[in-house]
C-alpha cells in the first residue's frame, strides 16, 4: 500500500470521527433543550459528554487543519525571501514548533496522568479522557510536522515551505498580496 493511500485513509477516518463527534453533540444538546423546556428536565450527563465531544472535535480538527496547510500564517515576510533564507527560515520555525508541540505533549501527558484518578462531576468517567485528546493532537502534530521538516531537510519537492508558490502553479496568498502590490 502507498503512503499517500494510508494517508488519505486517516484522513478519511478523522473525518469521520470529526462528523460523528459534531452529529452527537447536537443530539445531546438538542435533546437537552427539548427535555428541559418540554419536559421540566433534562439529562444532567449531557452538557458534560457534549464539552467532552467537542474538546475531541477540535483538537482532531487541529489535526487535520495542520495536515492540509489549512491553519492561518503570515507569509509576508517569508514570500519576499531569496529561496534558500525562505528554506532555512522553514526549518528554524519548524524546530520551534516542534518544541512548543514537544511542551503540549509533556504537558497532555501529565494532565491525562493526573485525570486517570480524577472522575467528571456528573457522569464519573475519568478526567483523563479529556487530557487524552491533546495527548493525540500534540502526537500526531509532531508526526506531521517532523515529516515535513524531513522533507524540507532533503529538499524534497513536495516540502510545505510557507511563502514559496503552490505545487499547482499557484500562489500563496502571501504571494498574491505581494504580486498585487508590485507596480
Amino acid at each position: 500500500m502507498s503512503r499517500n493511500l494510508l494517508v488519505r485513509g486517516a484522513e478519511r477516518i478523522v473525518e469521520a470521527l470529526m462528523a460523528l463527534d459534531l452529529a452527537l453533540i447536537v443530539v445531546l444538546v438538542f435533546s437537552n433543550v427539548v427535555g428541559r423546556y418540554g419536559f421540566g428536565s433534562g439529562f444532567a450527563g449531557a452538557e458534560e459528554v457534549a464539552r467532552l465531544l467537542f474538546v475531541w472535535l477540535v483538537f482532531l480538527g487541529a489535526v487535520l487543519a495542520l495536515r492540509r496547510g489549512s491553519h492561518l500564517g503570515v507569509e509576508l515576510v517569508q514570500a519576499r525571501l531569496p529561496k534558500p533564507l525562505r528554506r532555512a527560515c522553514a526549518v528554524v520555525t519548524h524546530v520551534l514548533i516542534l518544541y512548543a508541540l514537544w511542551l503540549f505533549l509533556a504537558g497532555s501527558w501529565t494532565q491525562t496522568e493526573i485525570g486517570l484518578h480524577t472522575f467528571s462531576t456528573v457522569l464519573h468517567y475519568p478526567n483523563a479522557f479529556m487530557a487524552a485528546s491533546g495527548l493525540v493532537c500534540a502526537a500526531s502534530m509532531i508526526l506531521i510536522v517532523g515529516a515535513n521538516l524531513l522533507r524540507i531537510l532533503l529538499q524534497h519537492p513536495d516540502a510545505m515551505i510557507p511563502g514559496e508558490p503552490q505545487a499547482d502553479g499557484g500562489t500563496t496568498m502571501a504571494q498574491g498580496v505581494v504580486q498585487e502590490a508590485a507596480p
